[in-house]
């Protein structure tokens, strides 16, 4: 799958094709997850024609797709409820409240991208990056087996009898279109998603199969429709929210956390598609896009959104690669809205079913069940954790939560990789020779190397194999140093950077003294403020 969207060329006929099978896949997912955050099915359409559109033109990597997302919706569900209770019924604060709550959102990740705080994404580890991707397939397929289910008293039940096997079976018909098209070399230039999505709605339209279909999908979840208008600015949310104290307190929590999520799921699916197609995108430009494209979404009624992995890998897969094969897919989705929404509510659910089934599949990082027992169980824990989370809670939580289990291994494996070589010289200087970090991980360690009691009058501490890391390591040798000191002894300080000796210097002009100054000392910066001993 990886080799095959390599191959893939960029050229307008595949962005276009592409765009329009994008297009395609908006429409429900768009639609169930306005379902999801309790706002009308045009909410998230809209949201997802502009997010996609402002994204596609300004932001930092050609061939995304972005729009409403599950991962958003799952938090503005709570948002919404909670501010429809601040008012009367009639008057569905909660939804104003929402778009107030976007454009703040928006605001935040256009300051993220001007502070250029897109480029910690590359602190992120491959097995929380891998963890990403594996929870968020498994998301995408749990997601996709509520369309096997129908409404029955105001119930979710499962598909049964001829309805299910009907279901399963255009489903894998999708599928193997799918699947069998890239293997024939004559039609490999095709877009397989979308030939998959034609010929199986050819086939329920014209053998009148009753299945379920994006119509009755949106129905059922309490819609009128898809056809509605041009989004218009929205004005009202800024009498209907009063700007006060209170009102910023209560959406600012959740606009720090919508803001997190869509720059986490953005980025994390920047990398993926930089690394599908070996090219590089702009995080800190596509961070400035999202937030300008939140903001307006905000201005014009809909629920805000960010980069979607499904459908960027629909669209990379399908030949997709620049700016606008997005543009495409947002300008289609305003065209179904406008024009075709009777067409569109023909296309059958089990069709999309099968499209996203692929993207699971195209998705999923099955090289990580190869190297189960070639990596660091430390490695095997973090990649399962993040997996997990991401499924049980949300893409911050599981991401946030497996770089900080990262960090906390990476410096519990080199506090234990101090080391000191020991030796006499002639005049009977002891020299310590530090080889490893110096941080505060590895400060025990550190002191644990020293005999004051028992050293000579004279002791070298060689630098040259060590990196004095922050502020605690800082401290660590100010301690050594004072303890030699105090037994009356004198201490020499050897391959110390320039950042070091003006550190120390500043804590004590005593230092000038200890330190030895050589020409092959090291050059490179510490962690540390540097009025921190003032």
């Amino acid at each position: 799958m990886t080799e095959f969207i390599r191959k893939r060329v960029s050229n307008v006929r595949n962005d276009v094709l592409s765009g329009i099978t994008v297009a395609l896949a908006l429409v429900p997912e768009a639609v169930a997850f306005a379902f999801v955050a309790g706002v009308d099915p045009l909410v998230g359409l809209y949201a997802a024609f502009m997010v996609g559109l402002i994204t596609s033109v300004f932001g930092g990597r050609p061939g995304m797709i972005s729009g409403a997302t599950g991962a958003l919706a799952v938090v503005m569900v709570t948002l919404v409820a909670r501010g429809n209770a601040m008012g009367s019924p009639d008057e569905n604060l909660g939804l104003y409240y929402l778009f107030a709550t976007v454009i703040l959102m928006g605001i935040i990740q256009i300051l993220a991208g001007v502070l250029k705080l897109g480029k910690f994404v590359r602190l992120i580890p491959h097995p929380v990056m891998m963890g990403f991707v594996n929870g968020l397939a498994i998301v995408i397929f749990l997601s996709q087996l509520g369309m096997f289910k129908e409404r029955v008293n105001n119930k979710q039940v499962w598909l049964q009898g001829s309805q299910l096997y009907l279901m399963i079976g255009l489903v894998g018909l999708t599928m193997l279109i799918m699947w069998g098209l890239p293997k024939i070399k004559q039609l490999q230039k095709l877009p397989e998603a979308l030939i998959a999505i034609l010929v199986v709605s050819t086939i329920a339209i014209l053998s009148n199969l009753d299945i379920a279909t994006v119509g009755s999908f949106i129905r059922d979840g309490g819609g009128e429709g898809l056809k509605g208008g041009l989004p218009t600015l929205n004005l009202e949310t800024f009498s209907k929210v009063p700007f006060t104290w209170e009102s910023i307190k209560f959406i600012l929590p959740y606009a720090l956390i919508l803001a997190a999520i869509g720059l986490i799921e953005s980025l994390m699916t920047l990398n993926l598609i930089d690394d599908l197609t070996e090219t590089r995108g702009n995080g800190n430009r596509e961070c400035v896009a999202q937030g300008s494209a939140n903001i307006i979404t905000g201005l014009f009624g809909g629920m805000g959104g960010c980069a979607m992995i499904g459908q960027s890998i629909i669209n990379i897969n399908g030949g997709g690669r620049g700016r606008l094969s997005g543009i495409v897919a947002a300008v289609m989705l305003l065209v179904f809205i406008l024009f075709g929404s009777s067409y569109i509510e023909q296309v059958p659910i089990a069709a999309l079913v099968g499209v996203m089934f692929m993207v699971v599949i195209g998705t999923f990082a099955w090289s990580s069940f190869r190297i189960l027992n070639k990596i660091p169980k430390t490695d095997l824990f973090v990649l399962v954790l993040v997996s997990a989370l991401t499924v049980i809670f949300d893409l911050a939580i599981a991401v946030i939560s497996g770089v900080i289990v990262s960090a906390l291994v990476f410096s519990w494996e080199n506090a234990t990789r101090i080391r000191a070589r020991k030796s006499i010289k002639e005049d009977g200087t002891k020299i310590y020779e530090i080889w490893g970090p110096l941080f505060f991980g590895s400060i025990q360690a550190f002191n644990d190397k020293f005999d004051v009691k028992n050293d000579p009058d004279n002791v070298e501490i060689d630098f040259m194999e060590s990196r004095i890391s922050d502020h605690s390591a800082l401290e660590a040798i100010f301690n050594i140093v004072e303890k030699y000191q105090t037994a009356g002894k004198f201490v020499h300080l050897k391959h110390l950077s320039e950042e070091c000796k003006v550190l120390l210097y500043k804590s004590n002009t005593k230092f000038k003294d200890v330190i030895i100054n050589d020409i092959d000392d090291p050059r490179y910066h510490i962690a540390e403020d540097p009025e921190a001993f003032n």
